[in-house]
């Protein structure tokens, strides 16, 4: 009986220990992949919510890029809107690739968000692409800009349970 005891608790704290190392993993792959992306990083401090505008537009396609020198890709919706292009930066691509969207080219969608200049060259921040009624895809709060990605993983179950 004792020995099978002492095999259960030692498997059971080989399970809590690979967890917690797991876990400690996660949280550093997680702040080495901010890489520019953060909630105090220049980049972010672009998104201003005063400039917040909305606008519809048809889908032309996707790339990915670095939004500045030294940040992970982004990934980048591109729009027309009449006869303008606008380069649309939704998040990191590690948060979300153009696959995980939900949007395709051709698609009408209505965009909501706010426009920044960086490196010379206007760009839409947004924080929220809807197509139709139901779908939407949402990386910001439209209230404030806090990005998903840096939310806990409880405040972003909240906000995508509210969607």
């Amino acid at each position: 009986m004792f020995n099978k005891t002492n095999r259960i608790f030692n498997l059971c704290l080989l399970v809590l220990l690979s967890l917690a190392i797991g876990a400690s993993y996660a949280r550093a792959a997680e702040k080495r992949d901010m890489q520019g992306w953060g909630e105090n990083d220049p980049y972010n401090k672009y998104y201003d919510v005063r400039e917040f505008e909305k606008f519809r537009a048809w889908v032309l396609g996707f790339k990915e890029e670095p939004p500045m020198p030294g940040m992970s890709p982004a990934t980048i919706l591109i729009v027309r809107d009449g006869s303008e292009v606008i380069e649309v930066h939704l998040c990191p691509t590690w948060f979300a690739k153009p696959r995980d969207v939900g949007i395709k080219k051709g698609d009408r969608v209505k965009i909501k968000g706010a426009w920044a200049e960086i490196n010379g060259k206007d760009i839409f921040m947004a924080s929220k692409v809807k197509k139709g009624e139901i779908f939407e895809f949402k990386v910001r709060l439209t209230s404030n800009g806090k990005p998903f990605w840096t939310m806990t993983p409880e405040e972003l179950a909240r906000e995508r349970a509210s969607q």
